[in-house]
């Protein structure tokens, strides 16, 4: 055998185990990351399990006062979204041990589609059960949006100090044709319908534009009015400014019958509802739900990087 040919077979024989030790390397990194994912997968069987017997322990059957909280800004995707807060109420209510249901309000409002919502849910949950009484309990701030779900309760208790009210509805933005005009930019918008470019912060303000989205915050205010008419009723003691948007201190809301009493959550579950013991129905994330989301992205990353490490075509 000639010497070329002693050279060529060398080069196959290297390639050959270099090859054979990439495929065991990828077979191991396989090996590891399915590995990886049982741990995980039996890890979150056993965190769900936990936070079940924990909840499950709280109120260990128990007679209970059932709280619900409200707190930040109402949105959709918030924690206090209608859809995490009606789940929440349902829950509550649906509870057998429930003595009494406090929706505990921190907010200064927000979407009033989702505070309708809201507020819709809790008037019907009063009349699907009726021996389970319905309060509200304010902290610090209960206004706009958050005093909209507060109606919809069949007593508001409040702090002191609490700030109550701003029954208003408003719809802010920008102008930037003054600022446009000064750096010599020329806005260009082209639109299908006449109104579709109406309150485009970068052209001017239209007074029928202006006209028309006054009659619709209107509407919308119409429409708060009415949801603390028909919660507070003949409890209201009506002032000229009290829909103007301005706010209150707890005591004073009690004066004008937006609220009914001052008064901590604790407070209500004692000598309100009468079950002292007090167990939480917000739905947060718990322990399972957090290491899942983490998980998910780790898993990603570490999947991406496995995909890299074993495809010779994205080397």
């Amino acid at each position: 055998m000639n010497e070329n040919g002693g050279q060529w077979e060398r080069e196959l024989v290297a390639k050959l185990a270099t090859a054979a030790l990439k495929e065991q390397r990828r077979a191991r990194l396989w090996g590891i990351f399915f590995k990886l994912l049982t741990f995980a997968y039996v890890t979150l069987l056993l965190l769900f399990a936990i936070d079940w017997k924990e909840r499950a322990e709280l109120a260990g059957g128990r007679k209970h006062t059932a709280m619900v909280e409200v707190s930040g800004l109402i949105a959709p995707g918030a924690d206090a979204s209608a859809e995490k807060i009606n789940a929440a109420l349902l829950a509550a209510f649906k509870d057998r041990n429930t003595q009494g249901v406090v929706v505990r309000i921190n907010s200064p409002g927000g979407s009033p589609v989702q505070a309708q919502t809201i507020y819709d849910e809790m008037r019907r949950l009063r009349k699907a059960y009726p021996n389970i009484p319905l309060y509200a309990v304010v902290e610090d701030v209960c206004a706009s949006g958050g005093y909209f779900v507060a109606a919809g309760a069949e007593r508001i208790y409040v702090g002191k100090a609490s700030i109550v009210g701003s029954i208003g509805v408003l719809m802010n933005g920008f102008g930037f044709t003054g600022l446009m005009d000064k750096l010599g930019v020329e806005r260009r918008l082209i639109t299908a319908g006449e109104n579709k470019g109406m309150l485009d912060p970068f052209s001017p303000m239209q007074e029928q534009d202006r006209r028309y989205a006054k009659a619709m915050v209107d509407d919308i205010h119409q429409q708060f009015i009415g949801v603390v008419r028909e919660g507070r009723g003949k409890r209201l003691k009506e002032t000229p400014d009290m829909f103007s948007g301005l706010i209150w201190t707890g005591q004073k809301s009690v004066d004008l019958g937006l609220a009914d009493g001052i008064g901590s959550l604790e407070y209500v579950a004692r000598e309100v509802v009468k079950a002292e013991l007090i167990v939480d129905f917000t739905q947060k994330e718990n322990l399972a739900e957090k290491f899942a989301r983490r998980f998910g992205a780790g898993a990603a990353a570490a999947l991406a990087e496995l995909a890299f490490k074993a495809s010779p075509a994205l080397r």
